[in-house]
């Protein structure tokens, strides 16, 4: 119903910039914002059959993540508290690209946040990850990216299991940064893992058994290639060795 508070939320987090304190660029100008449209799309069709997950586009004040400013990051934390004075306590999963990935990440440590997804993230090596402890945590990366690098985000996945959180990162051979190559498999894969991370639908199997690494698992074990993932199968299946440079 209209006015009824929602049982169940996703927070989507376009990229951006390092540095930029000027607003983002309205509409179809936002080049970042667009590029999650179809995905905010597809993990709405997603949910669709449950009226009361909400899909909401958190809005920034700045194009930039501005250095210990982390302007993204105050954005996401107050959408997220004004979410739990509306709805209390519900189930949230943040769904960042790049820069929003990490904001998307910083902001787990919320009461509300349950699930971070992260596509191409930028996860430079000095992010704190003890606010993941409790979290599922499943990064996206293509093996070409040159804008962040997938090796940084295999890194924090190994760095936030040993912190306490279940952790997979999933590598998309072939594609790229703005997930422009692939586009169907980074959408259908968000969508799925956002109904499974909310428990409308199961987790792919082999992201399951990821999620159950020891935390001392070497980063390898918990890295997927989306080639080798589908439903069934015994366990993880290790990628072969990433390429990518960081920022």
């Amino acid at each position: 119903m209209a006015g009824r508070p929602p049982s169940a939320a996703v927070l989507i987090l376009h990229g951006g910039y390092e540095t930029g304190m000027a607003a983002p660029a309205p509409g179809a100008l936002n080049l970042p914002g667009l590029r999650m449209l179809p995905v905010a799309r597809v993990v709405a069709r997603a949910v669709g059959g449950d009226s009361g997950v909400r899909v909401q586009r958190v809005r920034y004040t700045h194009r930039g993540w501005n250095g210990s400013r982390e302007d993204p990051l105050h954005d996401a934390l107050r959408v997220l508290d004004d979410l739990r004075r509306e709805a209390g306590d519900i189930p949230v999963v943040l769904l960042g690209h790049s820069m929003g990935a990490r904001a998307a990440l910083h902001a787990a440590g919320h009461p509300l946040v349950r699930s971070v997804v992260g596509l191409a993230p930028w996860c430079p090596p000095g992010d704190p990850v003890t606010q993941l402890a409790g979290r599922d945590v499943v990064l996206l990366h293509s093996t070409r990216d040159r804008v962040t690098s997938p090796l940084a985000s295999q890194s924090l996945t190994a760095r936030a299991r040993r912190a306490g959180a279940r952790t997979c990162l999933v590598t998309i051979p072939g594609s790229d940064h703005a997930m422009i190559r692939r586009a169907p498999a980074w959408h259908h894969l968000a969508g799925l893992l956002v109904t499974g991370l909310l428990g409308l639908a199961p987790v792919p199997k082999r992201v399951e058994a990821a999620f159950g690494l020891p935390p001392e698992a070497a980063a390898s074990e918990g890295t997927l290639s989306l080639d080798g993932l589908d439903a069934g199968g015994p366990g993880p299946r290790r990628c072969g060795a990433l390429r990518g440079v960081g920022r």
